[in-house]
């Protein structure tokens, strides 16, 4: 049997500043916490788009989109009996 092979994605990479109070904020905050600074921006940027009901990845995208459809609204009420 052949082994399943996932495709690397290639990250993407942004250059941001910050001035030197947040900086040391943030820094402190990442070797307190013991998490590194991709990690860090990983949950914030996470955080800013769930804040904005925005979807986080491809499969929570999914989610949403079978839940805005409609398809699985129960519209009509059942049946009284009597």
């Amino acid at each position: 049997m052949a082994k399943e092979q996932k495709v690397a994605e290639k990250p993407i990479g942004k250059r941001v500043t910050f001035d030197r109070a947040t900086w040391g904020a943030i820094d402190l905050y990442g070797r307190d916490s013991m998490k590194t600074f991709q990690e860090l921006a990983d949950e914030a940027f996470a955080d800013l788009l769930a804040k904005h009901n925005r979807p986080v990845d491809l499969k929570d995208a999914l989610r949403r989109s079978v839940r805005a459809s409609g398809a699985n609204d129960n519209t009509t009420k059942p049946a009284r009996k009597k």
